[in-house]
């Protein structure tokens, strides 16, 4: 089958970490389209510098994918220390030297694949220079997807509406052609509003998705995010995410049910993150179908997905879907 993934941050690229091991096997194609609205860190300044979408999202899910040598993999994550590159990660800045080289950041993507040897496409959601809004329920109005965060943290206010600037931007044709001819398409996980909706925002993908006839599976985050989801159960999540794409619809919900151990939980909570309630008869009720499983790694620094867990569950969703 050929697999579209619609995200960004590490939520995307950890599950094409655990997707990329059944390229060849069980998926004949995968496709990441990621979005480019990110405003913070080394990505944040060199947009500013240099007007091009943010890189830093491109640049996790290359590695992600990537079949190269582990020191070149570690060469693409390396964050300078000190004097005027401080922050900046080798990437990025490689992201950019490339795009100021070919004239194309599309092209800069590809050469950066073929570099690191990827098990599949990564595409932009758009290659125009977009802004991301947010409207909180309080009325205030912040523009930047680092500024919208914090401000939720920070005045506890609710996000209603979230827009992008220039709100024309295009998708590549390459992402709506991956759409098109997509079997399944994933959603999530990862920062709701900032991370996943925005690729939404571009009309003409948002359209590709809405008329595909591929299955829609959106993965629910196994823990709320301060700023963006506070109090969000799993139903809440799906629901948000409709409601801020106007997409119509996904049939398959995949839920975390595991509580990661005390101490981590206890230091979550004390950050303002807690676990995702599943309120399974509630997606049932919408017409989706859950599946809510064990799906965290054991990791006991960070909660997340189990790359391998979560793939297993997809796949087995998507197959029991076609049967």
């Amino acid at each position: 089958m050929k697999v579209v993934c619609v995200g960004g941050g590490t939520g995307l690229s950890n599950l094409l970490r655990g997707l990329k091991k059944e390229v060849g096997n069980r998926i004949e194609e995968l496709s990441a389209i990621v979005t480019v609205a990110d405003s913070g860190g080394s990505t944040g300044r060199l947009r500013k510098s240099y007007h091009i979408p943010a890189p830093g999202d491109i640049r996790n899910c290359l590695v992600a994918l990537s079949e190269s040598e582990e020191i070149l993999q570690k060469l693409f994550q390396y964050r300078f220390k000190g004097g005027e590159l401080e922050g900046h990660s080798f990437g990025n800045l490689f992201l950019v030297a490339l795009t100021d080289i070919t004239g194309s950041f599309i092209s800069a993507i590809n050469l950066a694949s073929q570099i690191l040897r990827t098990k599949g496409e990564i595409i932009p959601a758009t290659t125009a220079d977009v802004h991301l809004w947010a409207e909180f329920s309080n009325g205030e109005v912040v523009e930047g997807e680092e500024s919208i965060t914090e401000y939720g943290k920070a005045s506890k206010a609710k996000i209603v509406k979230v827009w992008i600037d220039p709100p024309d931007a295009r998708a590549p044709i390459d992402a709506i052609a991956k759409v098109q001819d997509a079997d399944l398409i994933i959603f999530g996980p990862g920062s709701l509003y900032t991370s996943i909706v925005p690729n939404l925002l571009i009309n003409d993908l948002r359209q590709a998705v809405e008329s595909s006839n591929a299955i829609r599976i959106f993965v629910v985050n196994a823990m709320t995010q301060p700023g963006e989801t506070d109090g969000y159960s799993a139903y809440d999540h799906i629901k948000a995410f409709l409601e801020a794409t106007g997409l119509s619809k996904v049939d398959i919900a995949i839920l975390n049910t595991k509580m990661p151990s005390d101490g981590v939980l206890r230091r979550y909570i004390e950050q303002g993150q807690e676990p995702v309630i599943p309120d399974i008869a509630k997606i049932a009720k919408a017409g989706i179908t859950v599946y809510a499983e064990d799906l965290i790694g054991e990791n006991q620094d960070f909660v997340r997905h189990d790359p391998d867990k979560l793939t297993d569950t997809i796949l087995r969703a998507y197959s029991h879907a076609l049967s």
